[in-house]
């Protein structure tokens, strides 16, 4: 079997044999959060205590669980956590796993300031890369992937930058109406998973995710730039209650 060259950019940045680094050393973004969404099912082996026992053990590790029920047969729980160490991410999954839940689904992507974030003041970016979630009062839950579109005629990468900054203001102040009813958490993706951004959506009823959606979607950064993955939706509900629904 032809081996390819010797010198390429792969077996230059191969780790040498020994070194790997054991799960006592953290795997950290510079900047921002690891984010793992996992959308799970009870297995025949599901044990509630372990399950809460898992996210308790991960909030006093200092991670933020946020802990939801899911509507639809999608999954039936889903947990989302955000860490400073993505290994930390890994422990809490294996921990899931441990109590018996089927993970049908997931979502990793890492916290993170969008390029066209101009003029924004420090303090509203830090709240992007490091955000306190949930918000109290908003506990309609939604979830789904997007990426941009390389379609011919309609590639989002071919077009400059200005024109770029152009449609992400116009969409950002579409979002903006809705701030008092719903507050969106984009995650990046790229290279970590399927699409390029994972959206979550936080507010105070059903409908105002279905509007915010429904609105945003005619600006143009969207109607003819985006491409969205499956949607899901569901309630914050504490662990310790939502056990008892799996």
């Amino acid at each position: 079997m032809h081996q390819g060259p010797t010198t390429g950019w792969l077996l230059r940045s191969q780790t040498p044999s020994g070194s790997v680094a054991s799960m006592s050393e953290p795997m950290s973004p510079s900047v921002g959060m690891g984010v793992l969404h996992l959308f799970c099912k009870p297995g025949q082996s599901f044990d509630r205590q372990a399950t809460i026992n898992a996210v308790k053990e991960a909030e006093s590790a200092g991670l933020t669980v946020i802990t939801v029920s899911m509507l639809g047969h999608k999954s039936d729980a889903c947990f989302m956590a955000l860490a400073n160490d993505m290994r930390d991410l890994r422990r809490l999954q294996s921990a899931i796993q441990r109590a018996g839940l089927d993970i049908v689904d997931s979502y990793v992507s890492l916290t993170e300031v969008s390029e066209y974030a101009v003029g924004v003041p420090q303090e509203m970016l830090n709240a992007r890369l490091y955000p306190k979630i949930p918000v109290p009062g908003k506990n309609a839950f939604c979830f789904y992937p997007m990426s941009k579109r390389r379609n011919v005629g309609a590639n989002w990468f071919t077009l400059p930058y200005e024109e770029r900054l152009r449609q992400m203001q116009e969409h950002g102040h579409s979002g903006r109406k809705f701030g008092a009813k719903v507050t969106q958490l984009v995650t990046g993706s790229t290279g970590l998973d399927d699409y390029e951004w994972g959206v979550t959506l936080f507010a105070v009823n059903p409908d105002d995710l279905k509007e915010v959606v429904y609105t945003m979607r005619f600006d143009q950064a969207s109607a003819e730039y985006a491409e969205f993955g499956p949607f899901c939706m569901g309630m914050l509900t504490p662990i310790d209650e939502l056990v008892d629904l799996l």
